[in-house]
């Protein structure tokens, strides 16, 4: 019966895919949903994207290590998003532009997007790994199989509805996989394991006191989180593609503040389905597997199925959208667009990238083993090579493209540099060392070059201030390639 539930709900995907299909007739469409999505779809999207591999099986199992200090990981994600839709979304949705890197190129003038788009890409796939590794879990308990052909079955349900109708394909599935994971944890799993460990007075019998500090994680290690998961949902590319989606600032602001409310509600169900396990399953190898593992214990026969497919819709709506969001940077970034082409061979394009990077994450995630490593990684390399770079242009008129490029390299150089010397992941360090590299080559190569042009500068202030610059939709795709030829 469980294997019948899931069964269903990944045919399901695949026909969500097939009927967007239809809609995904440019390539704005097909990368950002048309720019058309209101307060529902895009609460809907934002939350599935951000509540994903790591906030599901991650948290939970954070919850089961640490107790209600297990928060921190979601917690940070919530604030992040909480902090570009307040601030942030309303500009960035007037850029009108499809990338990251599209936006330093329009802020600095020509600086290239090679550089930051590499970094960019390499942060998606991994944060798409990320999510297939935790699939890939899941369908290994659940089909009694290895993790290899586990995850070759997941990614690719993933890669086909993403490749059919695009972000369109993504923003439907993502709407089903909202409500279906929202009854999962909130409406079956938490009150379950509650009610099975003993409700609030059990979970304080049967755990010592330090599972309730919130604090125990220790003072550190919580600012890592932090410092790690603010700024990546502020600069991320999957974020940011889905603040390109929303029809309107007023959309991208408080329908993203509504959907950081939900990861903070969805961070604490987390953190007590964890401490629950933690009293019904004690000996537990392994943080991935106690979500897998309670569900097991607890619900009958297709109620379970539905739990697991509730886990596999957060799951899959990160890896979905990650991988949109790399293919978006290569062709977009790191191989660049070509003028001369149809919507029909840009769409065309988007998807042979796709199905490559599809191919890579399911690689990639057959060699990592633990998904608070992959988002680890993936962080560390967007947080310590862009974030000088993206936030430094938006508050500093003075910083200019080569000292947002010698931030890039500095920043990587010193996170990367510092985490292969030490040989530790998880080591608070190299974060710190990156990002004080980053921030001093922003600040002294900018100030040793030529200040930005007056040219670029108002082209961008006049994109922030009024949505109606950006133009039609031909000058949309043409504009950051235009300020190449001002002075």
């Amino acid at each position: 019966m469980d294997l019948l539930v899931i069964a269903l709900y990944m045919a399901g995907m695949i026909g969500i895919g097939w009927y967007a299909k239809a809609r995904a007739k440019t390539q704005a469409d097909f990368l950002v949903a048309g720019r058309r999505l209101g307060p529902v779809l895009y609460a809907g999207t934002l939350a599935a994207l951000v509540m994903g591999g790591g906030a599901t099986l991650g948290g939970i199992g954070l919850g089961y290590q640490h107790g209600l200090s297990g928060v921190w990981l979601v917690f940070s994600m919530s604030a992040g998003v909480a902090l570009i839709s307040l601030i942030l979304a309303p500009m960035i949705n007037r850029l009108k532009v499809y990338t990251v890197s599209q936006m330093l190129e329009l802020r600095y003038g020509d600086m290239g997007t090679k550089v930051s788009g590499i970094v960019m890409l390499s942060y998606t796939l991994m944060i798409a790994v990320t999510s297939t590794i935790a699939y890939g879990a899941i369908f290994s308990v659940l089909f009694d199989i290895g993790k290899v052909p586990a995850i070759l079955i997941g990614s690719s349900v993933v890669i086909v509805y993403s490749v059919l109708g695009g972000m369109w394909s993504i923003t439907l599935t993502d709407m089903v996989q909202f409500v279906l994971k929202t009854a999962s944890i909130f409406f079956i799993l938490l009150p379950m394991a509650l009610l099975k460990a003993g409700g609030f007075e059990g979970l304080h019998a049967k755990l010592d006191a330090q599972a309730f500090d919130f604090m125990k994680l220790g003072a550190g290690n919580i600012f890592t989180y932090v410092i790690l998961y603010v700024p990546t949902m502020v600069i991320g590319q999957d974020l940011w593609q889905r603040v390109f989606t929303a029809r309107s600032d007023s959309v991208a602001r408080w329908a993203g503040l509504a959907a950081a409310g939900y990861g903070f509600a969805y961070g604490l169900a987390g953190a007590l389905i964890g401490m629950s396990a933690k009293v019904l399953l004690p000996g537990l190898v392994g943080r991935d597997a106690v979500y897998t593992e309670i569900v097991r214990l607890l619900l009958p026969a297709g109620v379970a199925g539905l739990v697991v497919a509730g886990a596999l819709s957060a799951i899959m709506s990160t890896s979905s959208g990650c991988l949109i969001a790399t293919a978006t940077v290569a062709k977009e970034d790191v191989r660049g667009r070509r003028r001369d082409s149809s919507a029909h061979d840009e769409i065309g394009q988007s998807r042979f990238y796709i199905v490559v990077f599809g191919i890579a994450m399911a690689a990639i995630a057959c060699l990592l083993q633990d998904v608070i490593a992959a988002l680890t990684i993936a962080s560390d390399i967007l947080v310590g090579g862009l974030m000088v770079a993206v936030l430094g242009g938006m508050i500093w008129r003075r910083g200019t493209a080569r000292g947002a490029i010698a931030s890039i390299f500095a920043g990587m150089a010193g996170t990367l540099g510092t985490m292969a010397v030490l040989l530790d992941i998880y080591a608070n360090l190299p974060i710190y060392i990156g990002l004080a590299g980053s921030q001093v080559c922003f600040i002294v190569f900018s100030l040793l070059d030529k200040p930005t042009s007056t040219a670029v500068l108002a082209r961008w202030d006049a994109r922030v201030r009024n949505s109606k610059a950006a133009g039609s939709n031909a000058a949309i795709n043409d504009a950051v390639t235009a300020s190449r030829a001002q002075p």
